[in-house]
């Protein structure tokens, strides 16, 4: 954990860094139809997949993926990273 807080401690003293949260292991899924009932969640391959999300701040997707290269779970193969703009939504 320690190697985490440095990471997005450095990245927040470049200004890169916007948040970033766990995600819980417990949760609901949703599914289509327009049905409201849901079923415990998120499964076993959700969780091992996405764990958590950290948002950087990066002027294009170039200098977004350099910074994801500093993920310290790269280092110890135990992280997938995925590097994707957020889009923005039109105003409500």
């Amino acid at each position: 954990m320690g190697r985490w807080m440095a990471w997005m401690k450095g990245m927040g003293a470049r200004g890169e860094f916007a948040g970033a949260n766990r995600l819980q292991d417990n949760g609901r899924v949703l599914r289509g139809s327009g049905s409201a009932e849901g079923t415990d969640g998120p499964f076993a391959e959700a969780k091992e997949i996405v764990g958590g999300y950290v948002l950087i701040n990066a002027p294009d997707l170039a200098a977004a993926t350099a910074i994801a290269r500093g993920c310290p779970g790269l280092a110890l193969n135990s992280t997938i990273v995925e590097v994707r703009p957020i889009e923005p939504l039109p105003p409500i």
